[in-house]
């Protein structure tokens, strides 16, 4: 099984050296891969109607996914990197499959670009871009993506897409998989229709009965479990009886990767408990700490 981290991306600054340090020790202890999430805009949730129902408000800072990547693919070698989540439906598709294409080249085929919907709909409408239908957006989107990365040109029409007789160049130099993220079933659907994987919020039995009901999708489907990525992430304040537990757990149900989050920013929306890390040294100390309880091989 694949063990990787979580980018503390709200909490570990803005200094580029802390960043690449980061990455670079996760690299040197044996983690394949670093997972960041993402928001372009934070926003006041007072005052809101419909109510914003997500963690996240204007005082938590994101750095930005691909642009971070572009950073690290000349800073690491080996690290995949993963975004867990991209909004993609409020971002413009083939800018973002231009984006990904690069970030692949720039770190020889490092990339897995982790998808969603999202839930800040002030959001979506900062950047011009409808919240309702989002779903249906996105599913569209990974057809549109997978084209313009299979062929230097293509002659696409869908209901929201038109490309004509046009793409990108250059192609990517490996294949870039798409895996979904979320809690609902249609997304649980859409990754069992469309995907190559899917992230989970966290580990534990709720999540693990998660991924057999993508299981059971992806039967249902004509698909095969086998070669489908199910990723489950544990928060470091659970300690290492739990890393252990659950990583044997997630292990057991047939989980592909599983991952380490440290941050306290959300910690109460996935059952943690803030630890208060003191700077970007406590975050890469947290990466050594969690190698030595949890067997890598």
């Amino acid at each position: 099984m694949k063990i990787g981290a979580i980018f503390p991306t709200t909490e570990i600054g803005n200094d580029p050296i802390a960043i690449r340090d980061w990455a670079q020790t996760a690299e040197q202890l044996g983690y394949s891969h670093m997972i960041t999430y993402d928001h372009v805009l934070g926003a006041v949730h007072a005052g809101r109607e419909p109510a914003l129902t997500g963690p996240y408000t204007e005082e938590h800072p994101f750095h930005e996914p691909l642009v971070l990547f572009g950073y690290l693919a000349g800073q690491t070698t080996s690290l995949e990197l993963a975004t867990g989540v991209l909004i993609l439906p409020q971002r413009q598709t083939a800018l973002v499959a231009k984006q990904a294409i690069e970030v692949n080249v720039l770190s020889g085929g490092r990339l897995r670009l982790g998808i969603g919907t999202g839930w800040n709909w002030v959001e979506y409408d900062s950047l011009n871009v409808p919240y309702a239908g989002r779903g249906a957006r996105l599913d569209e989107q990974i057809d549109v993506l997978r084209e313009l990365w299979s062929a230097p040109t293509i002659d696409f029409r869908g209901k929201l897409h038109r490309i004509d007789r046009a793409g990108l160049l250059p192609q990517p130099v490996r294949r870039i998989p798409i895996w979904c993220g979320g809690f609902s079933k249609p997304a649980f659907r859409r990754a069992a229709r469309h995907a190559d994987g899917f992230q989970f919020g966290a580990a534990g039995p709720p999540f693990r009965r998660q991924w057999e009901t993508i299981q059971g999708m992806l039967e249902a489907e004509g698909r095969s479990v086998e070669g489908f990525g199910a990723e489950a992430t544990v928060d470091f304040s659970l300690g290492p009886d739990a890393w252990r537990s659950e990583f044997e757990a997630w292990k057991e149900a047939g989980g592909t990767h599983f991952s380490v989050r440290a941050m306290d920013t959300a910690a109460e929306l996935i059952g943690a408990k803030r630890m208060d890390y003191a700077g970007p040294q406590a975050y890469i100390d947290v990466l050594a700490e969690f190698a030595k309880a949890v067997d890598f091989d």
